[in-house]
């Protein structure tokens, strides 16, 4: 259930982008057999579609901790 609910929420501009660079970096780095960066392009691609990118997904839902 958790799951379901950040992959249909929460979405912006900087997850879209996420996600859609990490899926170009797959398929180039498939093109070019280099594929240390397939694994980077999916770690982006996981960023963009599961919502987390501060290391650990604490920025999720407005979580930060803002000074």
């Amino acid at each position: 259930m958790y799951i379901k609910q950040r992959l249909l929420s929460g979405w912006n501009f900087s997850r879209i982008i996420y996600l859609i660079m990490g899926i170009l970096m797959v398929i180039q780095s498939i093109m070019m057999r280099e594929y240390l960066m397939t694994a980077m392009g999916l770690y982006f691609s996981a960023m963009g579609l599961l919502g987390f990118g501060c290391a650990s997904g604490n920025c999720f839902g407005n979580q930060c901790e803002k000074k």
